[in-house]
């Protein structure tokens, strides 16, 4: 089941599902998630954008929350979607959900007439990078410096 999310009933299901997935936070942060990003979930976007149409989504197996995704509308143009983040648990990759859980992201998108879906790929992240690769997604030649966290981030990007 796919669901929104909701900060109040959903964020101790965030963090449990964050610090599963917390392989991909030592990757891209050097540590583990913490509070703030349960926070920067439920209240972060790119400024352009209309936080009212946010998409904060919940996959679900059963009543245990797998993967969430956040998916920005009016960002990098006006007719773009971006999925800022996308993760799953580690038990709940390589089998399927992350195409099913992408395809239905891609059909919110396109209901609210979204004509793209842009994202942001970490150099240092081969195995993501072949997973957005294998759905269809590619290289827009936009790259940017992540002084912050000393990466290289890669824009890609799937027509609707």
């Amino acid at each position: 089941m796919i669901r929104a999310l909701n900060p109040a009933a959903d964020r101790a299901a965030v963090f449990a599902l964050l610090t599963e997935a917390q392989d991909y936070y030592h990757l891209w942060k050097g540590r583990a998630p913490g509070v703030e990003e349960v926070d920067d979930f439920f209240t972060g976007a790119p400024l352009t954008c209309d936080m009212a149409a946010t998409l904060r989504l919940g996959l679900f197996a059963k009543d245990r929350l797998i993967g969430l995704a956040e998916v920005f509308f009016g960002f990098p143009t006006a007719s773009d979607a971006y999925l800022g983040l996308m993760i799953l648990t580690p038990d709940a990759r390589s089998n399927g959900h992350g195409a099913d859980f992408l395809a239905e992201i891609e059909a919110r998108c396109r209901s609210r007439n979204a004509t793209r879906l842009s994202l942001a790929v970490l150099q240092a992240n081969p195995r993501g990078a072949a997973f957005w690769a294998r759905m269809g997604f590619s290289p827009t030649g936009i790259s940017r410096d992540d002084t912050e966290y000393g990466h290289t981030l890669h824009r890609l990007v799937k027509p609707l």
